[in-house]
């Protein structure tokens, strides 16, 4: 199996590049990473996992604007960088925060771009997708439509963003009834509810992810493709633990799986997945998709409803 479609285009790398977030406790700050050519280049906007910032996942920011994305990271409330644990009384709150961030980085999409030379005119404005890893897919999943259950499970709230065309869920979090004691107490905000994502999103996950904040094992991961009317695709990376091969970044500690092959198999799958979904490539995908399903599944496997 190949690893792209299309040979890469030079790319350059914004930050900090600071937005307008009123209120938030700490100024909003953010990577841009763009391709040096192209026009009508698509939007993905990166959410990080706990504890990271605009700094990790270069194994896909870099890879999807070498194929012609512009990739926009913020760094949540979350990020090490600020040293924020679960005692922080604010601590309770960050998970508005992370959704408000993703909004704030749509709403002055011009300003943020702008900080690149040239790249203002260059975008396509119509072409925006979501994707984030962990608690990075949950906000994600937010903005295609997931809703966030109270602790008690009797409400809902919904941030459903109509100007996102298309997600990728990176190891997301599953359904909160099955959420250890510790994850009920200092996590009560990680109950997500598929019912309305209805936005089309492909989902990733290992097949040996253990959560310690699941009583459940790998399966709670793919809770996003199984419930959700919008996921259409999900990848189970074989032997894939929750880095998902290093998709955080090459030879990080936490890395507990460290595969270049399945990082290339994620690299390729959501490349095809945004150009197809993006209108960039009506191809890309099936074509992805079918190899996929003829190859022997050595590092992947595909499923489709």
């Amino acid at each position: 199996m190949t690893t792209s479609t299309i040979p890469a285009t030079p790319i350059s790398s914004v930050k900090p590049v600071e937005v307008p977030a009123e209120g938030r406790p700490d100024p909003l700050r953010v990577r841009v990473t763009a391709p040096l050519r192209g026009d009508r280049l698509p939007v993905v906007v990166l959410s990080h996992g706990n504890g990271w910032s605009m700094d990790g996942y270069a194994p896909l920011a870099e890879h999807w604007a070498g194929q012609g994305f512009v990739v926009v990271q913020p760094t949540h409330l979350d990020s090490r960088s600020r040293g924020l644990g679960h005692d922080d009384p604010g601590f309770a709150d960050i998970w508005r925060w992370r959704i408000a961030d993703l909004t704030a980085v749509l709403d002055h999409l011009d300003q943020v771009v702008a900080a690149v030379p040239g790249l203002v005119e260059r975008v396509d404005r119509e072409r925006i997708a979501v994707a984030g890893h962990s608690w990075g897919a949950q906000t994600a999943g937010t903005l295609l439509g997931a809703g966030v259950l109270s602790p008690d499970g009797a409400t809902e709230e919904r941030f459903a963003d109509p100007r996102v065309r298309a997600g990728i869920l990176l190891a997301a979090t599953g359904t909160g009834d099955s959420l250890t004691p510790f994850a009920a107490e200092h996590l009560p905000f990680m109950r997500p509810a598929y019912g309305h994502l209805t936005t089309p999103t492909l989902v990733v996950a290992g097949d040996a992810d253990r959560s310690a904040l699941s009583s459940r094992g790998p399966d709670w991961f793919t809770d996003a493709y199984r419930l959700s009317p919008g996921a259409d695709a999900l990848l189970t990376l074989v032997g894939g633990e929750h880095s998902l091969g290093g998709i955080v970044g090459h030879e990080v500690a936490e890395t507990t799986d460290a595969s270049p092959e399945r990082v290339r198999l994620v690299q390729r799958v959501t490349t095809a997945w945004l150009r197809t979904r993006l209108g960039v490539d009506p191809t890309a995908w099936p074509a992805v998709a079918a190899d996929l399903r003829s190859s022997r599944g050595r590092f992947g496997l595909l499923s489709t409803p």
